[in-house]
């Protein structure tokens, strides 16, 4: 069974960086699409950003649109959520989460948190001068 688990998080001032990993085991990450969610103190969830199998299809919340990149490597099983220019409402517990599809190849990504299978435990993203 596939397994999550992010690193990365921490604190950052407003205008700085962090680069999330969300390292799988148990299971070929090839075959899955990956998306990252966030969840602010009494807020819920929110997509954040999702990837296809292939890399190649790519989708981003209008709220971090042009601040954050998704990528994967597969030979590493990683996939990673690089935020640039943060500010303090990006402030959240951010977790990835992965759905089967069965295809290295596939250009479908998922936006919505019911279509996802499997979860990490979230690594916490604090941004505050």
């Amino acid at each position: 069974q596939l397994q999550l688990v992010e690193s990365g998080g921490g604190l950052v001032q407003p205008g700085g960086s962090l680069r999330l990993s969300c390292a799988a085991s148990g299971d070929t990450l090839d075959y899955y699409a990956i998306g990252w969610f966030r969840q602010a103190p009494g807020k819920g969830r929110e997509g954040v950003s999702s990837i296809s199998t292939s890399g190649t299809n790519t989708h981003y919340a209008a709220s971090v649109k042009g601040r954050f990149t998704i990528s994967r490597d597969n030979a590493k099983s990683t996939v990673y959520l690089q935020m640039d220019s943060l500010k303090p409402e990006d402030t959240a517990v951010y977790v990835c989460a992965a759905t089967f599809i069965g295809q290295a190849d596939s250009s479908y990504y998922y936006t919505t948190a019911d279509e996802y299978d499997y979860w990490g435990q979230g690594t916490q993203v604090t941004v505050s001068s």
